[in-house]
């Protein structure tokens, strides 16, 4: 299962912010690809939504076929429990509105298991006066990461699915998460205000900064088998601490925004941060010889499909005022992309267990609406 932090963009200004901080004819890409909180009992719902709107299937192109395109209104999609049954956040009318502070008027936003095949719910967790989203499983799926806000910044919650039993990540030792990721089945890694990084476990709700990275402050954290990899405030070139070893060591890759690890853990996509451009690298997780697969103005919405086959991503540009965002896969056997589809807000991507189907999430000044894109 494909993870990632977030916050949760319902309010538009908000959700904008949110995003800029951490998804149809098939074409070539306009970019050059290189040779690249309290938890409710979960309870079934038969309220259907919106008849989905489908776009016909474009062409075969990059060895990658795009089939056809659902949308489903009002909802963002974060991940999958099985290829029938995906993790959302969407807006809760029983909760009533929010009664103060920014979002003051607006719904609190839930989490919930969506069968996008029948249009039923299946409530996951839901609090009053609260946004919950960025919902990602474990690896095992018996544990949920996701994130609260109602103002401010975001703070993130583990939840056990079997005994809804949920603790935050804070505490005394790291003062909050900044961020928050799966590490393994049951271990999430992140920054912490205090300074440095953090494991919280799952299994024992026991949060503890990480030895050998205390003092400073870190932007990116992601732990890759028994190493994590950091970018911090003093120098943004990405660094690594064995977690055995405590040998620290600078794999000399400035500017990275970011780290995707692959699905086997033996590769890593990175983001790179240039003049005017960003980069999509691929590399081993030594970071050694990173391969440039795309350059575009601004990339996001990185996601690598189960087979690691596929990668997709989006390219943003600014044209007379207007966001112009698309999206594409990028296929490693050929080392082409095709385009999947365009958007004037910004994009998340996730994919489903089989890998032939692909869910990306648009956030703009209206809202969220999310869609899955068939492909083979």
């Amino acid at each position: 299962m494909n993870t990632r932090t977030w916050k949760l963009a319902i309010v538009p200004a908000l959700l904008m912010t949110l995003a800029a901080c951490s998804s149809n004819q098939a074409s070539a890409p306009a970019v050059s690809p290189s040779p690249q909180p309290t938890a409710a009992p979960v309870e079934a719902s038969a309220q259907p939504t919106e008849g989905p709107k489908v776009t016909p299937a474009p062409a075969e192109a990059a060895g990658v076929t795009v089939g056809e395109s659902k949308q489903y209104e009002k909802i963002a999609i974060s991940d999958w429990k099985d290829d029938r049954t995906v993790v959302v956040s969407k807006q809760n009318d029983k909760l009533g509105p929010i009664s103060s502070g920014e979002l003051k008027g607006s719904y609190p936003q839930s989490l919930y298991f969506f069968h996008p095949d029948t249009g039923e719910y299946e409530l996951i967790a839901e609090k009053a006066n609260m946004m919950l989203g960025d919902a990602k499983l474990s690896a095992n799926q018996l544990f949920l990461l996701y994130s609260e806000f109602s103002l401010g910044d975001p703070v993130y919650n583990v939840m056990d699915l079997g005994s809804k039993k949920t603790f935050t990540i804070k505490g005394d030792a790291i003062a909050g998460a900044m961020g928050a990721e799966w590490a393994d089945k049951d271990t999430v890694v992140g920054p912490a205000y205090s300074g440095g990084a953090y494991t919280a476990t799952a299994t024992s709700m026991k949060i503890a900064p990480v030895e050998g990275l205390g003092g400073e402050g870190l932007i990116v954290v992601r732990q890759i088998k028994d190493k994590i990899y950091y970018t911090s405030n003093s120098k943004d070139s990405l660094h690594s601490l064995d977690l055995n070893t405590k040998v620290k060591a600078d794999l000399n890759i400035p500017g990275t925004s970011s780290v995707i690890p692959s699905p086997d853990e033996e590769q890593m996509l990175i983001l790179q941060y240039k003049e005017t451009t960003q980069s999509l690298l691929l590399s081993g997780t030594d970071g050694k010889n990173p391969r440039t697969l795309v350059e575009g103005a601004e990339l996001g919405a990185v996601s690598w499909s189960p087979d690691q086959r596929l990668i997709a991503y989006s390219v943003t540009i600014e044209e007379n005022g207007t966001t112009n965002n698309t999206l594409y896969v990028y296929d490693l056997s050929s080392d082409k992309s095709v385009q999947i589809a365009e958007s004037n807000g910004t994009m998340t991507t996730s994919w489903s267990p089989s890998g032939k189907q692909l869910a990306y999430t648009e956030r703009d000044d209206s809202g969220s609406s999310s869609s899955i894109v068939q492909l083979k």
